[in-house]
């Protein structure tokens, strides 16, 4: 690597001459800096942005954690936070944990080892002592998708117990009454969150019942095997699906109409999110819409008040709404 003291020789200045074109180059006259630039471009000098970062003890970069960036929505909120970075002069890094609690933790050891200016995370679970000992030693923590009420951290979430009760209360309003569940796991706050609300939608329709389904993962792939198992049921078969969120509900579809099962007319589903395949899906799905677009820029809002201000916290819940499409027709 070539090194600033032989930008400087190069350029036949000093290497403070050299400091001052990269970091003050006001303090510097234009002929100088003219200079200095063309002994960089000629000797491909690249900083080193890690070392300015140690002295100044302060970085431009912020780390994101999500449990899934191959769920669309995660996606969107990363898109989202990464353009309102760049707003503040941020640049945001990106890590996914897949929901496991040992590489959220290698992603926060890391993050901090790169004096990130904070991070964004989605915790995986609800130990939250690592980020409790990262805000302790100046890392300023936001929570995303997560409600962040009771703890020391400002949070942006949805309110997901709502989010059920408009997906249950819509089925049970077209008719349904047999009910299945379809999500997992439990573990997650935002899937029981969703669970919990259409249980409580529930509470006034006395003859229906809601059958849960737990699957490992919120993914296509789990959503196709709770589709075969609910294919493969000879008697009981539910009329309506809630799929905990939108891929889980197109894994359900794709096993439902392979086995000939015709949605809404046999079985009516909808799903969580709106991600844009749900409306591009074989059957538009209906969902529940989330403003991930809003999240993620709340997200980078919050964590740059909380740089200016360590004492600041607040927890802010958007309510979801409900998008009905084909899936769900009224019987």
């Amino acid at each position: 690597m070539v090194s600033m003291k032989e930008v400087a020789a190069s350029a036949g200045v000093s290497v403070g001459t050299v400091s001052n074109v990269l970091n003050a180059p006001d303090k510097v006259s234009p002929a100088t800096v003219a200079r200095v630039y063309a002994a960089i471009s000629r000797l491909g000098f690249v900083r080193n942005d890690a070392a300015r970062q140690l002295r100044a003890g302060r970085s431009c970069c912020v780390g994101l954690i999500v449990l899934d960036i191959g769920n669309p929505f995660f996606s969107d909120i990363a898109r989202a936070a990464e353009q309102r970075a760049a707003e503040n002069d941020l640049v945001l890094l990106l890590g996914s944990t897949d929901d496991d609690a040992s590489r959220e933790r290698v992603y926060l050891e890391t993050f901090e080892e790169q004096r990130v200016r904070g991070v964004l995370i989605s915790p995986a679970r609800d130990d939250l002592n690592q980020l409790r000992a990262l805000r302790d030693r100046g890392v300023p923590v936001v929570l995303v998708d997560r409600a962040g009420s009771g703890t020391p951290f400002s949070s942006v979430a949805v309110d997901d117990s709502a989010g059920g009760l408009l997906a249950a209360q819509h089925l049970c309003q077209s008719g349904r009454r047999h009910i299945a569940f379809v999500g997992g796991p439990l573990s997650l706050h935002q899937i029981a969150d969703r669970l919990a609300g259409a249980r409580r939608a529930l509470l006034d329709y006395p003859d229906a019942t809601l059958e849960v389904i737990e699957t490992s993962a919120p993914s296509v792939l789990a959503g196709r095997r709770a589709g075969e198992r609910l294919a493969a049921t000879a008697n009981g078969r539910p009329e309506a699906i809630f799929c905990a969120n939108d891929l889980l509900a197109i894994g359900v579809l794709q096993a439902l109409t392979l086995h000939g099962i015709r949605v809404p007319t046999d079985i009516a589903l909808i799903g969580y999110d709106d991600i844009a395949f749900a409306q591009s899906a074989l059957v538009p799905l209906s969902s529940v819409r989330q403003p991930s677009a809003r999240i993620g820029s709340t997200a980078i809002d919050l964590l740059v008040a909380v740089t200016e201000d360590q004492s600041f916290i607040d927890h802010i819940s958007f309510q979801p709404t409900l998008v009905p499409r084909a899936s769900t027709v009224s019987v």
